[in-house]
């Protein structure tokens, strides 16, 4: 649970700093820009304040890493609720008003992930998990996105990446999620990325990937 607190806040900190012409630039996500990105972060902030005053009828069915479900087609900002996260953001005319929404979303959401008992089982998505499991969860989500924010964005507009923490922790459930565990020399941010289809792998990486036998041909996974 310190450790999403920790991820939200640098992420929400790394927003705060963009510039305004930093919105439009593209970000870590296929077929979505930086504001696209910031308009998603806001949905996934009502989302936790939602998930967490829905306490689940049933025992947990879920956990952390079984949340996540490693799919073979990566997103392309073509589904429904993809176009539909940009006419929402697109809404914001003024990034300014598109900053301030998130911060006071995600300074709620954080307070009440700070507030809900551990324990309680709460439900989402078909699923009941308690809230420590989910708070987990999202430790991997505020961390791929906050890479997608930065991805392409021109050194003077960037903002500081993951906190190390979390992004060793990220890689760690990745890893776990897909029975893999990546090469030891390669960076999280990059291990992060590479897995999860965000970066194409060098000729080298590749070869790397190939040593690890035939679960890693499998890679790129999409986890939704």
């Amino acid at each position: 649970m310190e450790l999403f607190t920790q991820a939200w806040s640098a992420l929400r900190e790394a927003v705060a700093a963009l510039p305004d012409r930093a919105f439009a630039a593209p970000s870590g996500c296929a077929g979505w820009t930086v504001r696209d990105l910031v308009g998603h972060l806001v949905i996934d902030a009502q989302d936790v304040l939602i998930t967490l005053a829905t306490p689940a009828e049933d025992a947990p069915t879920a956990d952390a890493l079984s949340y996540w479900t490693p799919t073979p087609t990566p997103p392309g900002g073509t589904s429904p609720h993809d176009r539909l996260t940009v006419r929402l953001a697109a809404a914001y005319e003024d990034p300014g008003l598109l900053r301030d929404h998130l911060e006071d979303l995600g300074a709620a959401a954080g307070r009440a992930a700070l507030l809900a008992p551990a324990d309680l089982p709460v439900a989402t998505q078909g699923m009941s998990l308690t809230v420590r499991d989910y708070l987990h969860a999202y430790v991997l989500e505020w961390t791929l996105h906050h890479l997608d924010l930065i991805a392409h964005l021109d050194p003077a507009d960037a903002p500081a990446g993951p906190p190390a923490e979390g992004l060793a922790e990220a890689r760690d459930m990745v890893e776990r999620r897909l029975r893999l565990r990546l090469p030891k020399g390669w960076a999280d941010a990059d291990a992060l990325r590479l897995a999860t289809g965000r970066r194409t792998p060098t000729d080298d990486e590749r070869a790397e990937l190939e040593e690890l036998g035939p679960r890693a041909a499998m890679l790129p996974l999409s986890l939704g």
